[in-house]
């Protein structure tokens, strides 16, 4: 009895989030096409050059803006920030600071302070 090896594929949306970029900004060949877990493999330890320039300058998906700009994603929404932004626009934002993104850093930095919290009780009740 000989094993058949399927070789694991994945839509191009679902490549392009483990790549942390933003699908509508890469090349039209990776938009259309499937791609392998060998060929993600590839594109996460030798990125092409237009994978490199993506992630410098974007556009980025909501989740690395959130991340860039250190809120979350639903604090994006609420601050009315919905498309992709570039790398450029993030850093404007960044210094422009407008009352939202204050607001939405002070909320996540008392959300992260209460995970860290509840984390340290129970690892005190652990010991």
């Amino acid at each position: 009895m000989t094993s058949h090896q399927n070789t694991q594929t994945m839509k191009p949306a679902t490549a392009a989030k483990k790549l942390g970029v933003y699908l509508p900004a890469t090349p039209a060949e990776f938009q259309e096409g499937v791609v392998s877990r060998a060929e993600l493999n590839a594109l996460q330890t030798e990125p092409p050059a237009w994978l490199v320039e993506l992630r410098k300058n974007g556009p980025h998906p909501r989740p690395v803006v959130a991340a860039k700009l250190g809120v979350s994603i639903a604090g994006l929404a609420r601050g009315g920030v919905t498309e992709a932004l570039t790398t450029e626009q993030i850093d404007t934002l960044k210094q422009d600071m407008p009352e939202w993104l204050q607001k939405e850093r002070a909320t996540q930095a008392e959300v992260r302070k209460e995970a860290a919290r509840i984390k340290a009780k129970n690892a005190a009740k652990q010991s």
